[in-house]
C-alpha cells in the first residue's frame, strides 16, 4: 500500500512567498495546499487532512494568532510552524504560548525550513506514540525507569533537573517558551533567571561542551529547544 503524501498548508497572503514555498516543497514530495487568510485556512483544515501548517502571522480577515488559538481550542494537534518577521520577537513568544510548535524567521533558507518540518512531524508522531525512550546522539533518556545516560555513562540529576529534561524530551524538536517551562516545571513560581541557572547545570551534565551545546539549544529571547 502506498502512503498518501504529507500535506502542508501554506497560510500566507503574499503571492511571491506562497509561490516560493509551493515550488520548493512540491519537489520534496509534499502535497501543498494554500490559503490567503486565516478564515480560509480554518475552512481548508476543516475540509482536508493537513499534516503541517506554515502560518504567517500578519494575515487579513483573521490574524495568525487567532488561527493558532482556534485550532488548539478545538484540540487539533496539527503542527504549526510560524513564519515570523525578524524583529517580531514578542510575536514569536505569543504564538508559541498559544500553541504553535515552531517558528522560522523571514527570510529563511529552504534547508532550515525542511528541517523544521521534519522535526514537527517527528514531534507529532512522538506525541501520538508516547515513546518511552529518547535518544539523540550520545544522549539517551529512559522515561520509564528515569535513567539518563551520556556516551553510555549514567548521569545523576536532581529531581528538578530531571523534570526539566523530561519536559524538553517530551517536546523534543519544539521550541518551549520560558513561560511554558516555568509553568510546567515550577508551577509558575520562579523567574527566567532561575530557569537559566538550571539549564546551565543541566548542560554541564549532558553536553560535551556546555559553552557550545548540541542538545539543549537556546532560542534567544524566547526559550529552549531540545534537538530531536
Amino acid at each position: 500500500m502506498t502512503l498518501p503524501p504529507t500535506r502542508i498548508l501554506i497560510v500566507e497572503d503574499e503571492p511571491p512567498i506562497r509561490k516560493f514555498l509551493r515550488t520548493s516543497l512540491t519537489p520534496q514530495g509534499y502535497q501543498v495546499l494554500e490559503a490567503t487568510d486565516g478564515a480560509e485556512a480554518l475552512e481548508t483544515i476543516d475540509r482536508n487532512t493537513v499534516d503541517v501548517v506554515l502560518l504567517d502571522l500578519g494575515l487579513p480577515n483573521l490574524h495568525g494568532f487567532d488561527v493558532i488559538q482556534k485550532l488548539r481550542e478545538a484540540k487539533s494537534r496539527i503542527p504549526i510552524i510560524v513564519l515570523s518577521s525578524r524583529t517580531d520577537e514578542a510575536g514569536k513568544v505569543k504564538a508559541l504560548d498559544l500553541g504553535a510548535d515552531d517558528y522560522v524567521t523571514k527570510p529563511f533558507g529552504l534547508d532550515e525550513l525542511l528541517a523544521r518540518i521534519r522535526a514537527a512531524l517527528r514531534h507529532r508522531l512522538q506525541q501520538e506514540g508516547a515513546a518511552p525512550e529518547f535518544q539523540s546522539g550520545d544522549l539517551r533518556v529512559d522515561l520509564v525507569r528515569r535513567l539518563v545516560t551520556v556516551r553510555g555513562e549514567d548521569v545523576k540529576l536532581s529531581p528538578r533537573e530531571y523534570d526539566l529534561l523530561r519536559l524538553l524530551v517530551l517536546h523534543a524538536g519544539k521550541v518551549l517558551t520560558h513561560k511554558f517551562i516555568i509553568a510546567e516545571v515550577w508551577g509558575g513560581q520562579t523567574d527566567v533567571q532561575y530557569l537559566r541557572i538550571y539549564v546551565r547545570q543541566l548542560r554541564q551534565k549532558i553536553e560535551i561542551d556546555p559553552e557550545q551545546p548540541r542538545h539543549i539549544q537556546t532560542e534567544q529571547g524566547v526559550g529552549y529547544r531540545l534537538k530531536a
